[in-house]
């Protein structure tokens, strides 16, 4: 599409921003609320899944919309995103119990993956390298825009309203999405000579499915070493060696293994996971502390998390036209981590507002710099014919790692509670209910559970209506459950800036081509192209190159 005029690719580029807009704005307005939409329906065990699924169903969407959309085009894929999340949305909305709003979140992250995979796949269809990085930037804004509005709305919605508005509001939006896709994007001929791999759909399926269902119960609902988790690892393990052989055999490969060799897209997937298991992971930990800890309103914790959002707005602004300018990007995504991993450290040490502020403020500094490269360098370094499989590979990894790394801090948040609390227990300073009367160890233990944390207005009208004997204890209860949930998220946070150290140093690994100007083959000359599109030439063997 490199050969429609500049104001019809403007004119497809509002329709596709609106379309992602109205899955970012979806996605960012119930981060925030979510805490108290658990605490509304009961099941804090289940509170991962709820975006657990979301991300699984989404990776999965991704992945397989890639290649069939390099086939059948991508304006039937994004139309049928918009509308699969919009069916999502609305029954997410109805949900009666945990386990509904975990099967429609699930349809609302297929209708997401198949908007984000298409949509950053069509700015590669559009624009040629050069310019993608200013595209680039522009679209991480508008997640920046929808990560500013939509957490304070969503706390305001649950605050002031029935929490189903925070599903249902931007609907009409959607409808919007719809229209302007339909009417504004392209239609692309089907290619005749590509078939369908089905197989390769299937076990790739099969090999997502089993290990994040097993990242999601170790340690929570099963032990890490119990024969549970083992046997989804070893469905894992078969189903991937099955899929390899088959992707090495059809014509047409749903996720081609020769992506691979391509020493940029290795790396720069790899560092995209780490990235996005580190960030996600911890970041959706932090309405717990904001609300939990810190007893902040739902909407007064949007407006603690909207520093970080106006923050990558700016520097994903910023980025996006350095890149344009110059070509390069090494060097913006190396002081992006960086910034990352300041931010990210700053958040273990948080224990007031003002720090909590300043660390969103860094983190978002950091985000809005590094995190558009990535799926930039995946673009840059393969063919045309390969954009939307590679875009969809890049979008892949990121969510891999986002499932994984949200179950993994679960799995050390939930571990650094029950040690902290019976730490706290065992020094004299909590409250031993065996200890106390039956009849009011029987009242106060449904109060051990840190999910009554999240709900302040219920916390409060429970404790008001305690006889005056049971205040103090009360209180003793509430703050040994407060400082276990500040010292297992200090946990969580940290782990997160590890893995950011360790995709900062793949970084330094990363081989640097210069964004080209032009449509055709990767690089910006016949002889770079042919060093990474395919055999991956000495310099991406491992050594470091230089920014």
């Amino acid at each position: 599409m490199e050969h429609l005029s500049y104001k019809r690719k403007i004119t497809i580029m509002i329709a596709i921003i609106a379309a992602m807009f109205f899955s970012a704005i979806n996605q960012t307005i119930v981060g925030t609320a979510l805490p108290r939409i658990i605490a509304k329906l009961g099941g804090m065990d289940y509170y991962t899944w709820v975006i657990t699924i979301y991300l699984l169903t989404s990776t999965i969407a991704t992945v397989l919309v890639g290649k069939l959309s390099d086939i059948y085009g991508r304006k039937p894929f994004i139309l049928t995103g918009i509308v699969l999340f919009m069916i999502g949305a609305f029954m997410a909305g109805t949900s009666m119990d945990i386990f509904q709003l975990i099967t429609y979140r699930g349809i609302q992250g297929v209708g997401a993956g198949i908007i984000m995979a298409t949509a950053f796949t069509a700015v590669g269809d559009l624009f040629a390298p050069r310019e993608r990085g200013k595209w680039s930037g522009i679209m991480m804004s508008v997640f920046g825009f929808a990560s500013v509005i939509g957490p304070a709305l969503g706390g305001y919605i649950v605050d002031h309203f029935e929490w189903h508005w925070v599903f249902w509001v931007f609907l009409p939006l959607g409808i919007v999405a719809f229209m302007m896709i339909l009417t504004m994007f392209p239609k692309v001929e089907r290619k005749p000579s590509e078939s369908i791999d089905y197989f390769g759909s299937l076990f790739l399926t099969l090999t997502i499915v089993p290990m994040l269902l097993a990242f999601s119960w170790a340690g929570t609902k099963y032990a890490w070493g119990s024969s549970q988790i083992f046997g989804l690892f070893a469905c894992t393990l078969v189903a991937l060696v099955i899929f390899i052989w088959v992707e090495s055999r059809v014509k047409s490969p749903v996720l081609p293994l020769s992506l691979f060799k391509n020493g940029i897209v290795t790396i720069s997937n790899v560092i995209g996971f780490i990235m996005n298991a580190g960030m996600m992971g911890a970041l959706m930990y932090t309405p717990f502390f904001v609300q939990g800890v810190m007893g902040i309103s739902p909407t007064y914790s949007g407006y603690v998390t909207m520093p970080m959002s106006i923050g990558m707005v700016v520097t994903s602004a910023i980025s996006g036209q350095l890149m344009t300018k110059t070509g390069k990007y090494k060097r913006i995504a190396i002081i992006g981590i960086i910034i990352m991993v300041i931010g990210m450290m700053i958040m273990h040490y948080m224990n007031t507002i003002s720090v909590t502020l300043l660390s969103m403020i860094v983190f978002g500094f950091g985000l809005g710099l590094g995190m558009p490269v990535f799926s930039l360098t995946v673009q840059n370094a393969v063919s045309p014919k390969d954009l939307g499989v590679a875009t969809a590979s890049s979008q892949l990894f990121r969510n891999l790692g986002g499932t994984i790394g949200i179950a993994v801090m679960g799995t050390i948040m939930s571990t650094g509670m029950t040690n902290k609390l019976q730490e706290i227990l065992a020094s004299g300073r909590g409250v031993d209910l065996s200890k106390l009367d039956p009849k009011v160890a029987e009242k106060l233990a449904a109060f051990h559970n840190p999910q009554m944390l999240l709900d302040q207005p219920k916390l409060a009208q429970i404790q008001a209506a305690l006889p005056p004997e049971l205040q103090t204890v009360f209180s003793r209860m509430i703050d040994s459950l407060r400082e276990a949930l500040s010292y297992s998220l200090a946990n969580v946070f940290l782990a997160g800036a590890v893995l950011l150290v360790v995709a900062l140093v793949l970084t330094f690994f990363l081989k640097e081509i210069p964004l080209r100007t032009g449509s055709g083959g990767p690089g910006p000359k016949p002889q770079e192209a042919a060093e990474t599109d395919g055999e991956p030439s000495p310099r991406l063997s491992g050594k470091p190159a230089n920014g």
